[in-house]
């Protein structure tokens, strides 16, 4: 590979680590970096590394490495300040370091191997300085100039967040990564503070916007700012004072944090690494170490690609936007914890600050237990009074009692005959209802022969269903402790369609029954175009809900549940992207869910007050101008307020248009905000598949139950396999599987006892 000549805008960590890496790679090549400001001007105080991201500095350059370790402070615990409580939990493993250092041992370094240094040099015309350079390197920021004079190519997203914060110092030397929560007048302010060295620490203040601006402090200058956190904040400075080095800012002490991201990531020759590509909330403490471990992906794929500048970007972009997006959603969920402490500040103090460690759901149950196994105990003794996992807590709705919070979620089986389940449902419904779980659902149940999504679809309005379902039901009550909950439902527009394995989705090809909607638009492409339902259509339909109700208690069904999710009947009444009528129930938010309400009215009148009702939701559509997460509250009180006692929270399948945002556990937020914000008991579902995942967020009060669907279709007996691991002994097997609940357990210590 010949000489090449290289140019870094940005002289923070990620600019000067890459020159430094790509220097050593290449000692012939001319590397100079670009820096606005003055060499040691910097926007914070300290640098939180984890023990992974320093092998990783280590194994790229070993000087640089021992540097930073050297100017290392360390601390193990995390202590959380909240109403008058302080709560505490250790082997957390922090290190911290000051950021000016950090600068200087990377100027220092970059100079001893040749990288030539440009302070005080702001560069206005990027495209000049792309002409006169080989490879340019975008490593400016969260308002990257690179990333801007090109973001037609880079197709950035920036997303400028709900809290302002300022980050300002402190002498006194914390022994603890803290979080301070005071309550004003106006709403709360949060404290992010650490130790990054003998005698300094990182004082961080956030709060939300409006709370901000109440306050008056859009017009604080930076002594005002410093009087006003020092006043707030006295009793945990203990005479200490807080300082600022914003000068650099230019008048502007609070920010807003700016969410990036950014399509591709680079174009030619320019290539965008560290903020100025992706960002991730100070709370998470990823920022540099995400730069960092940029610049030697970058560094790596230019020395692979032997010259080839094209195949090394793309190999960097392929390789770090995997591990930036595992971040960035752990982040995310981080950000948006901070930015809704009043939502949990309703929380018990011992709940408050256990949903605070596990809030991002990179931590969960387990991990938390072994970094400090007292601390975990004491939240369990608090949740379910005795040390116990959260999962085998009991809960009760109105009067019907479960043994634990662990369901089997809905799950169409397409297997019935004209609505009629059959020995295949009583022997996987049954399954799973010995397998341990605490409740049990039928599939969603059609309430008339034209309401089934599929021909394999069970129902609820012929005589013989409800012989056929007391079959099941008597078989559960009979033979577990499980209860069991029949959900109701009509397909609406997505009626008439083949069995899931045929084509999900797809229309049969004959054979067809009409469909019938809020108004004639047709789910997808290929699907049909649905009647619109006028006022009699629509009290049919009612009626048949409140008789298929009436029809669940005859079969002796527990609990009831209405479906108004994934762009069913209901479903499709409550969301804009289906329901376009004119009459009293489209339109607003309350008329759309005129209807539903109706439905879910006449058929509490007909179920027993004293057994619980629930309704499942599609919290947001996943698609612009359609449900959004502000409406599911809506919907959730409103329903609440008609008696349901719990949200089943579900998430989109209400347009082929969806873009959902996929991850483990990625509907849990809008149950947790459902739960918090309304007052309403929940029901988280979706990609939860551990048991790690359901502790967490049962004792971080983000739901009061946790359905699994695949789990449970791969492990009939996933509860009680469950409560084995976790060396839960008080799980109640099926007498007559006794014999193997002690081997699986002997098996277990015994692979316990040789794991070193």
């Amino acid at each position: 590979m010949g000489k090449l000549r290289v140019a870094c805008l940005g002289g923070g960590p990620a600019g000067l680590y890459f020159g430094i890496l790509i220097k050593q790679c290449f000692p012939h090549w001319q590397i100079r970096v670009f820096e606005r400001n003055r060499p040691l001007d910097t926007f914070g105080g300290g640098v939180v590394f984890s023990d992974a991201t320093l092998e990783n500095l280590r194994a790229a350059d070993e000087p640089t490495h021992r540097r930073i370790t050297e100017s290392f402070a360390h601390w193990d615990d995390i202590e959380i300040h909240f109403k008058g409580r302080t709560f505490r939990s250790g082997g957390h493993g922090f290190c911290g370091i000051a950021r000016k250092r950090l600068l200087e041992i990377l100027q220092q370094r970059a100079r001893e191997l040749g990288v030539e240094l440009e302070f005080e040099c702001d560069v206005e015309d990027v495209e000049a300085l792309r002409g006169q350079y080989d490879l340019l390197v975008g490593a400016d920021g969260i308002n990257s100039r690179v990333r801007n004079a090109y973001a037609a190519v880079f197709e950035p997203r920036l997303d400028r967040r709900l809290c302002r914060f300022v980050w300002l110092g402190t002498t006194l030397p914390l022994d603890a990564f803290t979080f301070i929560f005071e309550q004003t007048e106006h709403g709360w302010f949060t404290v992010h503070a650490y130790r990054f060295d003998a005698e300094l620490s990182t004082f961080i203040v956030e709060c939300r916007e409006e709370t901000w601006l109440a306050h008056g402090l859009d017009s604080a200058d930076t002594a005002a700012t410093l009087a006003f956190c020092e006043r707030l904040f006295e009793p945990y400075l203990h005479g200490h004072r807080l300082m600022a080095n914003s000068a650099h800012l230019r008048g502007r002490d609070w920010l807003n944090f700016t969410r990036v991201g950014n399509e591709r990531w680079f174009d030619n020759n320019v290539v965008l690494v560290g903020d100025a590509a992706h960002s991730a909330h100070f709370s998470v403490g990823s920022g540099t170490k995400l730069a960092m471990e940029d610049a030697i992906s970058l560094s790596v794929a230019l020395q692979q690609a032997q010259g080839d500048t094209e195949r090394a970007f793309r190999a960097y972009e392929d390789e770090r936007k995997l591990e930036v997006l595992r971040i960035q959603n752990a982040a995310r969920n981080s950000t948006e914890w901070f930015e809704n402490v009043a939502r949990y500040a309703v929380l018990p103090p011992e709940q408050f600050a256990y949903s605070l460690l596990t809030r991002s759901q990179r931590i969960g149950h387990e991990n938390l237990r072994l970094r400090d196994t007292a601390y975990v105990d004491r939240v369990e003794e608090w949740f379910a009074g005795r040390v116990a996992p959260p999962m085998f807590t009991p809960l009760r709705l109105r009067e019907l009692e479960l043994i634990n919070r662990v369901v089997v979620s809905p799950m169409d089986m397409y297997s019935a005959v004209d609505g009629t389940p059959n020995d295949f449902h009583l022997v996987h419904l049954g399954t799973r209802a010995l397998g341990g779980a605490g409740l049990v659902f039928t599939e969603m149940t059609c309430v008339t022969r034209e309401g089934r999504i599929s021909p394999g679809c069970t129902g609820m309005y012929l005589p013989e269903h409800v012989a056929a379902w007391r079959r099941i039901v008597d078989f559960v009550h009979e033979h577990s402790r499980a209860k069991i909950c029949l959900q109701l439902g009509h397909s609406g527009p997505k009626g008439s369609t083949k069995l899931m394995w045929e084509g999900m989705d797809e229309p049969l090809d004959d054979g067809n029954w009409p469909i019938v909607g809020p108004s004639p638009i047709a789910y997808g492409a290929v699907n049909q175009v649905p009647a619109e339902l006028s006022k009699a259509d629509m009290d049919e339909i009612r009626d048949a809900f409140a008789r298929a109700a009436a029809m669940g208690l005859e079969a002796a069904f527990d609990m009831l549940e209405l479906h108004c999710a994934h762009g069913y009947l209901l479903s499709s009444f409550i969301t804009p992207l289906r329901n376009r009528r004119n009459d009293e129930y489209g339109g607003s938010l309350q008329n759309r869910l005129r209807y539903p309400l109706e439905v879910f009215r006449a058929m509490r009148e007909v179920w027993p007050p004293e057994r619980p009702m629930s309704v499942r939701i599609s919290a947001t559509d996943w698609v612009d101008g359609g449900i959004s997460g502000d409406d599911a509250v809506e919907i959730a009180r409103a329903f609440k307020n008609e008696g349901a006692d719990l949200i089943d929270v579900s998430t989109g399948q209400t347009s082929p248009d969806a873009k959902p945002v996929y991850g483990r556990m990625f509907q849990t937020p809008y149950a947790d905000r459902i739960r918090n914000e309304v007052g309403i008991a929940t029901m988280a579902v979706g990609n939860i598949t551990e048991t790690d995942q359901v502790n967490a967020i049962l004792a971080g009060g983000r739901a009061d139950l946790v359905a699994l669907g695949r789990p449970h279709l791969a492990d009939p007996f996933w509860t009680l396999h469950a409560a084995a691991r976790l060396g839960y002994r008080d799980a109640l097997w099926p007498v007559q599987y006794l014999p193997g609940k002690d081997q699986l357990e002997r098996l277990i210590a015994r692979a316990q006892t040789a794991t070193p």
